[in-house]
């Protein structure tokens, strides 16, 4: 059961313990992974045991160690927001049985990546997956009037949804997205900054679980 403290202890993790994912886990993350394509009409694809990814001398952005297992996000150009929003339903599902996991942009090497994507599809990002030397750590961030017009006559609904959004991972760290409710429609708005349309459906998983999917409706 994916909860508001379940996403609130999941932290960005880089360094791996040598220890193999056990076949249920990978059993239930496969199928996870089935699902998720049939329903999005993205290609993702789960590796373990792989450890060429992330085989890279110099990162473009932090380093990764042990990693040997994670999603490929594969999908249609312009698919970012899907690719954040499943992505992040397979990272939470992670969690929930105890793995870690990493948003990766820079950090690994795309030839290592053992796919051939189909005419018009390409190799987004990819998220790491494994048990963690620790459980990451806290990061700061902004506040609840920061990213919401949400006040003190918001329904408890959209207090919970900014709160759990809050919550959810962003590159840099960055959280370049806003909610504004009108009524029961919550308009979900990414900033101008690198990879924010696929923080944006990042945000917007976190959001429909804190707010509750029966309370409101996106608004275009």
């Amino acid at each position: 059961m994916i909860d508001y403290e379940l996403m609130l202890s999941r932290h960005s993790v880089r360094s791996y313990l040598d220890k193999p994912i056990e076949e249920e886990k990978i059993a239930v993350l496969g199928k996870m992974v089935e699902e998720v394509n049939a329903e999005s009409g993205l290609h993702i694809m789960l590796f373990t045991n792989e450890p060429k990814c992330f085989d890279v001398s110099e990162p473009g952005y932090g380093i990764f160690k042990n990693c040997k297992n994670y999603f490929a996000m594969i999908g249609p150009n312009g698919a970012d927001e899907a690719i954040g929003y499943y992505g992040e339903k397979l990272v939470l599902a992670a969690q929930e049985l105890g793995l870690n996991t990493c948003w990766a942009a820079m950090s690994y090497k795309k030839g290592g990546v053992d796919i051939k994507p189909a005419k018009g599809e390409k190799l987004h990002i990819v998220i790491a997956l494994g048990y963690g030397e620790t459980q990451g750590h806290e990061r700061k961030t902004k506040s609840i009037s920061d990213v919401s017009n949400a006040d003190d006559s918001s329904p408890e609904w959209f207090i919970n949804g900014v709160k759990a959004a809050l919550t959810a991972p962003t590159a840099i760290n960055q959280q370049r997205f806003y909610l504004r409710r009108e009524g029961s429609k919550v308009k979900a708005k990414a900033g101008f900054f690198v990879y924010t349309k696929m923080d944006l459906g990042i945000v917007k998983y976190h959001f429909e679980i804190g707010a509750g999917r029966e309370n409101f409706e996106w608004a275009d």
